[in-house]
């Protein structure tokens, strides 16, 4: 896979990802999912810089390649599209519109969450892989991300290892929610093995 090809398909996963943060931000009335949402829509922008640089060198440097490099453009701003949609989303959250009553009526029937949890210093997590903690066996939350600094890991494996810093993006059940925050912040030392 060249260059071209790793910048949109990481420019497509994430705007995948900001889609179902955005409605589960709107689903759960979450502002904190809401502004990772926004974060990410910053993210896109850096990228998105990234793949115009990267389709302008090639394209001086490759004439030949004009026909990919139209393609690439247009696939980028469909995907921008969808960023863009997804930061809407986000922002009805964020100014505090409301629920609509059908959203309200479909959490109570809901049986899944999606939660941030900072793991800090003394965490239990820290250092640890997702194999060892077992968290979604341990307390059903299942994470679906990494935010470490300004970078994501999307669908973490068993092998990888959980750094002091990182924000964990889970769903699960809303019942496993605190004993999630606790292991994460330190609160709780109780892993089971």
């Amino acid at each position: 896979m060249n260059r071209l090809e790793e910048l949109l398909l990481e420019l497509k996963d994430t705007s995948e990802f900001m889609v179902d943060l955005a409605y589960s931000s709107l689903i759960y009335d979450n502002e904190e999912i809401a502004e990772e949402v926004i974060f990410l829509a910053d993210t896109m922008g850096d990228l998105s810089l990234r793949i115009q640089e990267l389709v302008v060198e090639i394209g001086m440097s490759k004439p030949e390649e004009i026909a990919r490099i139209v393609v690439a453009i247009r696939l980028q701003a469909s995907i921008m599209s969808i960023a863009e949609a997804a930061k809407s989303i986000a922002d009805v959250v964020l100014r505090g519109l409301g629920k609509h009553p059908v959203l309200a009526m479909s959490i109570k029937e809901s049986e899944t969450t999606i939660t941030l949890a900072k793991v800090a210093e003394d965490s239990v997590l820290k250092g640890k892989t997702f194999a060892e903690t077992r968290l979604s066996t341990n307390c059903g939350m299942f994470v679906i991300a990494i935010k470490r600094e300004r970078e994501y890991i999307f669908g973490p494996g068993r092998s990888t290892k959980i750094e002091v810093g990182d924000i964990l993006i889970a769903k699960g059940p809303e019942e496993g929610v605190p004993w999630f925050k606790d292991l994460a912040d330190g609160t709780d030392k109780d892993l089971p093995a």
